[in-house]
């Protein structure tokens, strides 16, 4: 992905760690924008199986693990 498409979060990433200032603040962010993914297509797949009426154990469990994983760490 170039600097152009890049999210909002990761080009303030990067901008931070260029100038070698909030890495903590730059970590985090990326982070942030990591587990929005993971929690996003945790979501995509929940309705994909309501849409089909065929949800799976395994599409709840990555949801409920997703959900988890962001609930532990704010």
């Amino acid at each position: 992905m170039n600097k152009d498409n890049q999210p909002e979060a990761l080009r303030w990433a990067d901008a931070m760690e260029s100038d070698n200032i909030c890495l903590g603040a730059a970590a985090e962010l990326r982070r942030l924008h990591e587990m929005n993914g993971e929690l996003l297509e945790a979501l995509k797949a929940i309705m994909e199986d309501m849409d089909s009426d065929f949800g799976t154990d395994y599409d709840y469990e990555n949801a409920r693990a997703a959900i988890a994983r962001a609930e532990a760490t704010q």
